[in-house]
């Protein structure tokens, strides 16, 4: 295994990072900067500045990916608690699978493609039964 191997690992660590931070922590900037400085000392301290880099970028990516569903769920009437036991089990097995080769690529892509679908599908604001009262 080379150091790609080891980059994917930290990438898909760090992204692991940013949905457990986002889950955590009420505001998504907070989540961002939490996740990205934890990736980035661990992967200095257990690889080299590669890999830190790569545990910024999944940690970026993945607390924007998270942030959507967080705020859809939060939303809806879901509980913090609840929301954050689900995604940090989720974060848990995202983590455990960054080990297998190329997976924590992946794992740093599908967690914002998820987010995106999530905000397409958001309903638009509008003017509601506002506009039937007149």
């Amino acid at each position: 295994m080379g150091a790609w191997y080891w980059i994917g690992v930290f990438c898909g660590i760090g992204a692991a990072l940013g949905v457990a931070a986002a889950a955590l922590l009420t505001r998504a900037m907070l989540a961002l900067v939490v996740a990205a400085v934890v990736g980035a000392v661990l992967g200095y301290l257990f690889a080299g500045a590669a890999e830190a880099g790569a545990g910024v970028a999944g940690a970026i990516l993945g607390s924007i990916g998270a942030a959507p569903l967080v705020a859809g769920t939060l939303r809806r009437g879901g509980t913090r608690s609840g929301t954050a036991a689900i995604l940090i089990g989720a974060a848990v097995i995202g983590a455990a699978l960054s080990f297998v080769p190329v997976l924590g690529y992946l794992l740093a892509l599908a967690v914002p493609a998820l987010g995106l679908r999530l905000r397409r599908r958001a309903p638009d604001t509008h003017a509601g039964l506002r506009t039937l009262t007149k």
